[in-house]
């Protein structure tokens, strides 16, 4: 029996589909949305860079549109989220918690997130400050002093920064909230009581398994070698897991042009039909963040997207190709593009450094019309009264070559 056929667009609208970012959404959203967005994708990454909205809020607004960004924040602070090492730091499901435990229980296999050398050396200090956390309360690393006045850098972290992240890493406390981005800290099993290792406890193998049957629905369609990156497990065995999926109607083998035989999660089989006539149109333009589901993976960007990303932020200026922290640009089921932008927040203005279109992507009324759409939203829930433009293609925004107001009052 021949396996259904997909062009290589409609494989793009199946998984934008699955990642939440087929069409806009049609409805305001909802505090419960947080929860159930990052339920969808499995995982939220977190980074701090700041020049705009940092990635976290940036990838809920890119499939979410206008929100209040401190909903993040109290979903972690009501515990509907947990953070973790999943994909890198990531903001996950607390009812996933279970996933990821037995990493918690083998810190030492978890690398540089990790200095057993360090939590050994320190011993005795790590338990004053566990004690201090059981009589006092959840704290911050910047409840410390740093033993030296005046340094600064990750590599020179104070002492309790670095016990806290080990004990995080190893388990011991979790993340309860944040305040202005920075991590509160409280004991795992006063946020956890309900939890017993002994009893709950998932094998690695199990829990991987479910990892990796996640990823395939976050992804919606796949080739095998998609699935580990997304939790950033070691290549697995893969071959029996899909055979046990397929014989339980989880997955199914399809073909798409340049990309082969792949494999569809059965939570999309209700849209194959219209993928495969045609007629499963993706209409959302958005910025993304470079840590967003769809591009943080680079090699399937590039074969499901023919879009080469790098993230140039660690790259000394001169030798940026596009700029600091560019960031993605999709329109109707395309990465089109990619801009280097700033966020002014005293002056209320977002500045587009420069905005490159891919090759062969033409300049039309259409992909105008969307960019400009996706650009003004995205500074309007900045705060941004105005959009400036520096370098963009020719013919591109022409009626406002400077830049243009937001509509924000």
């Amino acid at each position: 029996m021949s396996l259904p056929q997909l062009s290589l667009s409609a494989a793009r609208h199946l998984h934008l589909a699955a990642q939440g970012l087929l069409k806009k959404p049609r409805r305001r959203a909802q505090p419960a949305d947080i929860l159930s967005t990052v339920q969808r994708m499995s995982l939220l990454q977190i980074d701090t860079i700041n020049i705009v909205a940092r990635s976290p809020y940036l990838v809920l607004f890119s499939r979410l549109g206008n929100y209040p960004s401190q909903w993040l924040d109290e979903a972690l602070s009501k515990g509907e989220l947990m953070e973790y090492w999943a994909h890198e730091a990531c903001f996950l499901p607390r009812s996933d918690f279970a996933l990821v435990r037995h990493r918690m229980l083998a810190p030492e296999k978890m690398g540089w997130k990790y200095r057993q050398a360090w939590m050994q050396e320190h011993a005795a200090e790590i338990e004053q400050l566990i004690a201090h956390i059981q009589e006092n309360g959840p704290v911050r690393s910047a409840d410390f002093e740093h033993p030296r006045k005046g340094t600064s850098g990750w590599w020179e972290w104070k002492p309790h920064k670095r016990h806290l992240e080990g004990l995080f890493t190893s388990g011991k406390v979790m993340v309860i909230e944040r305040r202005n981005f920075q991590r509160v800290y409280d004991l795992t099993h006063r946020v956890m009581p309900h939890w017993d290792d002994e009893r709950d406890l998932l094998t690695q193998e199990t829990a991987e398994a479910i990892m990796l049957e996640n990823s395939a629905r976050s992804l919606g369609i796949f080739r095998p070698q998609w699935l580990a990156d997304y939790y950033r497990l070691r290549q697995p065995a893969l071959k029996p897991l899909l055979d046990i999926w397929q014989r339980e109607q989880r997955i199914i083998p399809v073909t798409a042009d340049t990309l082969g035989e792949m494999w569809l999660h059965a939570d999309l089989l209700p849209l194959l039909p219209l993928a495969q006539e045609g007629k499963l149109q993706a209409t959302h333009s958005a910025v993304l963040s470079p840590f967003d589901p769809v591009v943080w993976d680079r090699k399937r960007a590039e074969q499901l997207f023919d879009f080469s990303y790098r993230l140039e932020c660690y790259t000394p200026a001169p030798k940026r190709q596009y700029g600091y922290f560019v960031l993605p640009l999709l329109h109707k089921g395309q990465l089109v593009g990619r801009m280097d932008a700033k966020m002014h927040r005293k002056t209320g203005t977002l500045e587009i450094i420069a905005l490159y279109l891919q090759e062969g992507v033409r300049v039309t009324a259409s992909l105008e019309k969307g960019l400009t759409s996706a650009i003004s939203e995205f500074a309007r829930w900045q705060g941004a009264r105005d959009v400036t433009l520096g370098r963009v293609p020719d013919g591109l925004f022409t009626s406002c070559r400077s830049g243009w107001e937001t509509g924000t009052p």
